[in-house]
């Protein structure tokens, strides 16, 4: 193979995207294909396929040691940092996939970053949702510059996998959740390209540091790990700055950096007691910046974590042990939903002039970006406070019918038991007072807003009904799935929508006499319905609500009715 005499390497390993004029991106075999040239060439590589997507295409995992590590097991037992880096869960994005050809190059074949080897395993996922990745097309993507030709955001069935990590609606998501809870890596970095505004940043970066991940990895982030990797990025000429999320329409707002839900990746990492970094090339700069950017981000990622590895897998174990102490043991409440404060730091944002021009089309102003860079005082909202939290049981009880429930939380790796024998128990039960519908469906589910109130009851707990224990190393994930009232809980997520319906009913022509009936025998009921009819315009003047009145108060009712299946058990000794 021919070699240039100013490069290290021959021309097999010149990547697709440098051969181009770094203006294309491979199709999905190509790319394959290159790394399996590194399996070929070196015993560090094994590439095994952990799954398969809609479309019958291999999932495909890349495993990079000096020991030739072929299973998780053996990677735990080295005592090295398990980096896992994942690449086009947009498949329009696939700056991710580009990079990790060139970093592969560099330890592999020119063997300037080998080092990394030292105290690290890479889990590399080239192309994770590979049927969107094979709809390429030169117009799937107008907010980004190139490449020719990039493919499509969502997977075959419409579903954007990275709204999917608390559900698990697709198959590729149920396959990494297997692999990621069996490889359980120590750090993750998830490569993305951004939409959005323009600015001067060849790269920004989103990474959970609020109170829906351990304070002891929180601090880490922002005292260690940040400083480093945006110091080496920078030493690398590309600019680094917060991930763009605007406040408001104008970016003179400011932007926010809030807690990031479990149904994306660096929000299910959290709660997995993990950091993950999301890596956003801008759109907007030239595809090769934005591969090299991204390069580099990862590439200062991984020489902290090299560096460091030690710190990082006893920083997880403590991260693990302090959320079971503090919310298990100490009882604090767990945070289930959050808001952005008010409260805000000054940061110097390197943007570009922009001005509003009216457009005959829209009606309105368009705001439009000049090439001319600026600098200007920016508030920073990254500041975010709880506005749900709730005690944690010892355990939920899960009806044995729910088995498809019971089958999500094991990918997650979450614990559970069968009860063995028929038991009467008093239990914490959620009933529904109020619930909304949003008005179309997102990602393939009818979303649902609701209000609880929580009560106890005895109950008889069938023989069957699985046991999840809280106490276990999954416990942000068991609470944030099966409190109603988080905002990626089974319920929100529309799991248990037939439970808002009534299945059951009563005729006027037979209810209004029993309603009688009631009134003559029970003082209170009586009481109760008139002061009501006195207080109340809307009840009075609706004949079905008066009526229901009686009827939720009867013998007939569906007692099971707006009550949550899920109950809560807890130990009163």
């Amino acid at each position: 193979m021919k070699k240039s005499p100013d490069r290290k390497y021959s021309d097999e390993w010149i990547t697709h995207f440098e051969k181009s004029g770094f203006n294309e991106t491979p199709r999905y075999d190509e790319t394959i294909n290159f790394f399996k040239k590194f399996a070929l060439h070196s015993s560090y590589v094994k590439i095994m396929t952990f799954g398969l997507t809609p479309q019958s295409r291999e999932l495909k995992l890349v495993i990079v040691s000096r020991e030739g590590i072929t299973n998780a097991e053996e990677a735990k037992k080295s005592g090295k940092a398990i980096v896992l880096i994942q690449n086009c869960i947009h498949a329009g994005e696939p700056e991710g996939k580009d990079a990790s050809m060139i970093l592969l190059r560099e330890i592999l074949i020119t063997k300037e970053k080998e080092s990394l080897l030292d105290n690290l395993i890479l889990l590399i996922i080239p192309v994770f949702n590979i049927d969107g990745h094979e709809r390429m097309s030169p117009f799937n993507r107008p907010n980004q510059k190139g490449p020719k030709q990039t493919g499509w955001r969502t997977n075959a069935l419409n579903l954007n996998l990275n709204r999917d990590y608390a559900k698990a609606d697709s198959p590729e998501m149920k396959a990494w959740l297997k692999m990621f809870n069996e490889w359980m890596p120590d750090f993750m970095i998830d490569n993305h390209t951004t939409n959005g505004t323009d600015y001067q940043y060849h790269i920004t970066y989103g990474i959970e540091h609020h109170r829906n991940i351990s304070l002891c990895l929180s601090n880490w982030v922002k005292k260690k790990f940040l400083p480093f990797m945006k110091k080496e990025v920078e030493e690398a000429a590309y600019m680094a700055g917060p991930y763009v999320e605007m406040r408001s329409s104008s970016l003179y707002d400011g932007i926010i950096d809030q807690p990031a839900p479990l149904m994306i990746s660096n929000g299910y990492c959290a709660a997995q007691n993990r950091v993950c970094l999301l890596v956003e090339a801008h759109s907007l700069k030239s595809f090769k910046d934005r591969v090299l950017s991204t390069l580099a981000m990862n590439t200062a990622a991984l020489n902290y974590l090299n560096r460091n590895h030690k710190e990082i897998k006893v920083l997880n174990k403590k991260a693990e042990r302090d959320t079971i102490r503090k919310y298990i043991e100490k009882k604090d409440k767990f945070p289930l939903k959050f808001e952005i404060a008010d409260k805000h730091e000054i940061i110097r944002f390197k943007g570009f002039e922009s001005f509003e021009e009216y457009s005959e089309v829209t009606g309105s102003n368009i705001l439009k970006f000049t090439d001319q860079k600026t600098e200007f005082d920016l508030p920073f909202y990254n500041s975010a406070k709880v506005i749900n939290a709730v005690e944690a049981p010892d355990a939920y009880l899960i009806p044995k019918e729910f088995v498809h429930i019971a089958e999500i939380l094991r990918l997650h790796n979450v614990i559970m038991d069968t009860s063995s024998a028929r038991e009467k128990l008093i239990v914490e039960k959620y009933r529904f007072t109020d619930f909304n519908f949003l008005p179309r469906p997102y990602e393939g589910r009818q979303l649902v807003k609701v209000q609880v109130e929580l009560f106890e009851a005895e109950e008889r707990i069938p023989a069957g009904t699985f046991i999840v224990p809280a106490k276990q190393t999954a416990m942000r994930i068991i609470l944030n799935l099966l409190e109603p009232l988080s905002t990626d809980s089974f319920v929100s997520w529309g799991f248990f929508n037939a439970f808002f319906e009534r299945k059951e009913y009563a005729e006027p022509y037979v209810m209004e006499p029993y309603a009688k009936n009631m009134i003559r025998n029970d003082f209170k009921l009586r009481e109760e319905f008139f002061t009501r009819l006195g207080q109340n315009e809307n009840f009075r003047s609706n004949p079905s609500e008066r009526l229901d009145f009686f009827y939720q108060r009867s013998e007939y009712f569906d007692k099971r009715e707006k009550i949550y299946p899920v109950f809560r058990l807890r130990n009163k000794s």
